[in-house]
């Protein structure tokens, strides 16, 4: 990974709002590239996505969200989706963020990701359990807090 190589990232994109329950035909993989490092002075981080969650309320964000009260943002069209995932951190601009970590948090659905705000990820501690585990059981998400 010397020197930002770029290898090709596979991403879902949310083409548009939906109307009604989303469909196969409102979601396209593409492939595009992406440097396997951070730029130079960012506090971002760069982390392979290894897990992803697909929860319910990923489907109120598929749709225009004008409820500037509401807890949900709706996705960007022409963007990958997002959600929880458990990531490694393969590079990292932030002083709390080592590469080789193994954090969970919002991520795009996508092979790679940089993460402007990491400060919105949790370390993972304990690497005894299944890793999936952070997305499920004990993970902080939406569905078990705002109940569906």
């Amino acid at each position: 990974m010397a020197g930002g190589e770029e290898v090709s990232n596979k991403q879902l994109i949310f083409k548009d709002y939906v109307s009604g329950s989303p469909k196969e035909t409102d979601m396209e993989l593409r492939t595009e590239t992406i440097a396997l490092k951070v730029p130079q002075g960012s506090d971002a981080i760069l982390v392979k996505n290894l897990y992803l969650s697909c929860d319910p309320y990923m489907r109120f964000c598929m749709h225009k969200i004008e409820d500037e009260n509401s807890v949900f943002t709706s996705y960007t069209p022409g963007s990958a989706l997002t959600g929880k995932g458990v990531a490694k951190v393969l590079d990292s601009g932030h002083p709390d963020f080592k590469k080789g970590e193994l954090i969970y948090g919002p991520t795009g659905w996508e092979e790679y990701s940089i993460i402007t705000t990491p400060e919105t990820f949790f370390k993972i501690q304990h690497t005894d359990i299944p890793l999936s585990y952070n997305i499920g059981i004990l993970g902080k998400f939406f569905s078990s807090v705002n109940g569906f």
